[in-house]
């Protein structure tokens, strides 16, 4: 029995990166697609667990011969969903989640290649958004005033998603993920763990 392809959506800021950190920790059977991008990493980043660190010329290159599920431009760099590590996994399985942006679930709807199960993250207001954005102090004020005016087209683009799920309380967000998860396994006839399930054969 396939995996389910669940994708995850926030604006920059919302603590989306730590609430799949932890779902990881906590729920089995589910994986975490590394996309390419070609923007620098942050401090401790390691290549090929939270992204994969490309060239522009080598990420062309695979977009090119259609080697991304999705890909779009955020922030000025380049993101893209390798398809075939996507169906691998799928197959073997595993529930996968992508976290990509808004023109890129739409990018993977639209081609409709696998069933998708959309979740998007918000803040629980646009102060604290702000607030969060600032103090990170790894941005300056021009790509903080950039991730803002991204942030409110994505905010509206919210409705489209299958579930929401607002992080006030981290603790809270990441059991409300953890249920979704659970809850469309169910739906599949499949466990908690992901394993297929089977209803047990009647009496004679």
């Amino acid at each position: 029995m396939p995996g389910t392809l669940f994708i995850v959506s926030a604006p920059s800021g919302t603590g989306k990166s730590t609430i799949l950190q932890r779902l990881l920790q906590v729920l089995p059977g589910v994986a975490f697609s590394v996309s390419h991008t070609t923007r620098a990493p942050r401090p401790a980043e390691q290549n090929g667990v939270h992204y994969h660190f490309v060239g522009r010329d080598e990420f062309a290159a695979v977009r090119d011969r259609g080697g991304f599920l999705e890909w779009a431009v955020v922030h000025g760099n380049f993101y893209g969903t390798s398809r075939e590590a996507v169906g691998g996994q799928l197959a073997r399985g595993t529930d996968l989640i992508l976290d990509i942006d808004v023109q890129g679930t739409r990018q993977v709807r639209g081609q409709g290649e696998w069933p998708v199960v959309t979740v998007f993250v918000a803040p629980p207001s646009w102060e604290e958004l702000e607030r969060r954005l600032t103090g990170r102090k790894t941005d300056g004020e021009a790509t903080i005033r950039l991730r803002l005016e991204n942030a409110r087209r994505e905010m509206a683009a919210a409705s489209e998603y299958d579930y929401l799920v607002v992080n006030d309380d981290l603790e809270e967000a990441i059991e409300t993920l953890r249920a979704v998860i659970i809850a469309e396994r169910s739906r599949h006839r499949r466990s908690l763990a992901g394993r297929p399930l089977a209803l047990p054969a009647a009496a004679p």
